[in-house]
């Protein structure tokens, strides 16, 4: 198909695809069943319940969905505080964003017979086949970011710790009328797929444009369920729509795909704001290009309240469903601070080197 034709068809369907309803209410972040968010600062462990971790033999598992700066950081949090406590991680697995290698990873893991599995699900909807074994063995089982369906919180697992999403949607906002000075024409491409966190983060973000920035407009909406088709859904967008001066992607490695396009295009003039921080997309926003905020969340903490809510099962204590960390806009300015205050680390040096 000759390229101005298939782009035709893309710019049309990016004004049909699934436009977001407007909401009532303001969006907050619940869970699978619409259990409420607590936040992280609540899950504490006395000076006893140290000493009682210390003095038994237990263990700890990792089966990632894949590993990467985020949930690296993650990890790192997590393994930081079972350290403290005494705790032994005796195996760390990266599916790729395979599920089937993931499960295979799972049972590979229960052979060992760890006290606690901490896991970010590559398919959620495939929960009773692999998690439901997790549970079947006594192992206690945290979620990360979202819960596998069909298992029951408190019986099947002990809770789920993530992001709170409404507060990124409106960090997100916030970054976006800054980046814009209080006035533009947005392409708003959200992630067209049943999963929970994105979904949240996408909606809070269309909301707060909607009710808090009057300045903003949002021209152009597609969704994306496929990353690798994200240039195709960027250059049709801004092909149909060239009055658009402000892009926002779900998070940060669709991000990368519009940022090639503006620079194929020759756009400059257009500002990314996404979600999460990575080498790339840090060093583009360090030299002043596109990307013009991120907003990350406190992965490093997540990592650590994980391994505490983990810790406080295995003395058979209750541990509220969804518990969740804060976020915060990261930007040229802030950006070392900003890194830290995420992934709990410095930035990469060719970030460090391109801010001098």
């Amino acid at each position: 198909m000759p390229v101005k034709i298939r782009l035709s068809i893309l710019a049309l369907a990016v004004d049909l695809a699934l436009p977001l309803a407007g909401l009532a209410q303001e969006p907050v972040t619940t869970g699978p069943n619409g259990e409420p968010a607590t936040s992280a600062t609540s899950v504490v462990l006395s000076d006893s319940d140290v000493d009682a971790l210390k003095a038994g033999t237990f263990t700890a598992a990792f089966a990632w969905h894949e590993l990467y700066d985020w949930s690296s950081a993650v990890s790192r949090g997590a393994q930081d505080e079972f350290a403290r406590l005494g705790i032994k991680v005796v195996a760390e697995t990266n599916a790729g964003f395979d599920a089937a290698r993931q499960t295979g990873d799972i049972e590979t893991i229960l052979a060992l017979k760890p006290s606690i599995l901490i896991s970010l699900p590559v398919d959620a909807e495939a929960g009773p086949a692999t998690y439901g074994k997790v549970a079947a063995t006594g192992t206690k089982l945290v979620f990360i970011d979202n819960a596998a369906s069909g298992l029951a919180q408190g019986t099947d697992y002990v809770t789920t710790v993530t992001s709170d999403r409404a507060i990124i949607g409106a960090r997100t906002a916030e970054a976006m009328n800054t980046a814009l000075g209080g006035k533009g024409k947005i392409g708003y491409i959200f992630h067209d797929a049943n999963f929970q966190v994105t979904n949240q983060r996408d909606q809070a973000f269309v909301w707060n444009i909607e009710n808090h920035f009057p300045g903003l407009e949002i021209v152009a909406k597609a969704g994306m369920a496929d990353p690798a088709r994200i240039e195709d859904i960027a250059n049709a967008m801004l092909t149909q729509h060239p009055e658009i001066t402000g892009i926002y992607v779900p998070w940060t490695e669709p991000a990368l795909g519009v940022l090639a396009v503006l620079r194929q295009l020759g756009r400059s003039d257009v500002k990314i704001v996404s979600i999460d921080l990575n080498e790339p997309a840090a060093l583009d926003m360090a030299k002043g290009g596109a990307i013009s905020a991120l907003v990350a969340d406190e992965a490093y903490s997540i990592g650590v309240t994980a391994a505490r809510a983990a810790a406080l099962s295995l003395l058979d204590r209750k541990v509220d469903p969804l518990l969740v960390v804060g976020a915060g806009i990261v930007a040229k300015d802030n950006l070392v601070e900003g890194w830290r205050a995420s992934l709990n680390g410095r930035p990469p040096q060719s970030v460090l080197d391109a801010l001098k």
